[in-house]
């Protein structure tokens, strides 16, 4: 009791500010690494913590002497498994940014953006153009675009459909899109191995199925073969989904990513077919 009755309020007023600086920092690092696999790694290095406290605990010699080795080099590995992630943290402080306010994505944003992406679909499905267009939601994709051409441009339909049209050079792989922006185009995607997917189906199917089984990203696909569209999400697909059916299952699933139900506008739900293809 005595330190506080001995702390005199220029002392409060420098422990409050400290703290609070502190307390900031944290939240955006937080905020940083929330949405991609590094929160996976942390969970597993929080398990490994655990379990060293319990062989301490009960003095369990073997494990702890294992996990003594472990976090020997725990350091550098460290390094390693977070390497994007401190780079994308260095990148944002060096522009910036990290301490940057982030805005939450609203219904009239959410709507722009599945407006463009259907004009674009249903263009390239009436013509047979090959697509893969993923949404990255809460699991980042950051490996993957760095695999692709990166773009970093505004969502528009006639840019979709220019970067799919065939004998480009960005038509072949994927593109991703984060918020509204198109962030790389060309990316390779983890293919799926799941031996029960329809044989039907080809690679940029499988692609499409791999991205959502080892994240939560929703991808949509245009068949070159037969023009369908599909959906895929949590590895599961959604063959020759209709327009109607489409634009209901991408609001529910990108309003998600924001903590809010998102409903679409009745008047954009229910537009006219012809309208949308005067626009594609």
């Amino acid at each position: 009791m005595s330190f506080f009755t001995e702390m005199t309020w220029q002392n409060w007023i420098r422990n409050i500010i400290d703290i609070g600086i502190v307390s900031y920092i944290i939240y955006k690092l937080i905020l940083l690494v929330r949405g991609t696999r590094a929160v996976q790694l942390i969970k597993g290095i929080l398990l490994l913590v655990l379990t060293w406290a319990i062989s301490t605990w009960f003095d369990l010699y073997t494990l702890k002497w294992l996990m003594n080795q472990m976090f020997t080099f725990g350091v550098v590995t460290i390094l390693v498994i977070f390497q994007p992630e401190l780079r994308r943290a260095l990148e944002q402080l060096g522009r910036g940014t990290l301490f940057a306010r982030t805005s939450s994505l609203d219904r009239d944003q959410l709507n722009e953006r599945i407006s463009e992406l259907i004009k674009a679909v249903q263009f390239m499905s009436k013509r047979k153009i090959g697509a893969l267009i993923v949404f990255e939601r809460s699991t980042g994709l950051s490996e993957l675009i760095e695999s692709g051409i990166k773009m970093e441009s505004t969502i528009s339909s006639e840019l979709l459909i220019n970067i799919f049209t065939p004998n480009t050079p960005l038509h072949d792989g994927a593109i991703i899109i984060r918020g509204p922006q198109i962030m790389a185009a060309a990316c390779y995607l983890p293919l799926s191995e799941n031996p029960f997917i329809s044989k039907e189906l080809g690679t940029r199917h499988r692609a499409a199925i791999g991205v959502s089984e080892v994240t939560d990203a929703v991808s949509v696909i245009v068949s070159e073969e037969t023009g369908q569209i599909t959906l895929a999400v949590g590895g599961m697909i959604v063959r020759d989904i209709k327009e109607e059916s489409l634009i209901s299952k991408l609001f529910e699933e990108l309003s998600q990513q924001n903590g809010q139900a998102v409903k679409p506008k009745s008047k954009f739900l229910f537009r006219k077919k012809k309208e949308g293809d005067a626009n594609g």
